[in-house]
């Protein structure tokens, strides 16, 4: 529950810092770039949370086993790359819609 609501609060003040720039605009609300920074942020959220657990489960059993710390890093990197790639990927996508807006 306050996942969620640090999530909400996230995409509310995303939205609130977003409106100068798109009173640029025409009067429009341009829903692709809103799209593209909720998109981004939730990418970025993601990616994050993933790295947190990564880390702490690849710790939590370096603690309980330290003869195979060594695999489990290398593992855990491994892991933390497939997921950087996912990350930018999505991240590229979303570049790729804010300048066909």
């Amino acid at each position: 529950m306050k996942l969620f609501r640090i999530c909400l609060f996230v995409v509310a003040l995303m939205l609130l810092t977003a409106m100068p720039a798109m009173a640029e605009s025409s009067g429009t609300l341009n829903s692709i770039a809103v799209g593209v920074g909720l998109g981004a942020g939730a990418t970025l959220l993601g990616a994050g949370m993933g790295f947190g657990r990564i880390g702490a489960a690849a710790m939590e059993s370096m603690a309980r086993q330290p003869e195979v710390a060594k695999d489990i890093g290398g593992r855990m990197i491994l892991i933390a790359a497939l997921l950087e790639g996912a990350t930018f990927f999505s991240l590229i996508v979303c570049i790729i819609m804010a300048f066909k807006a």
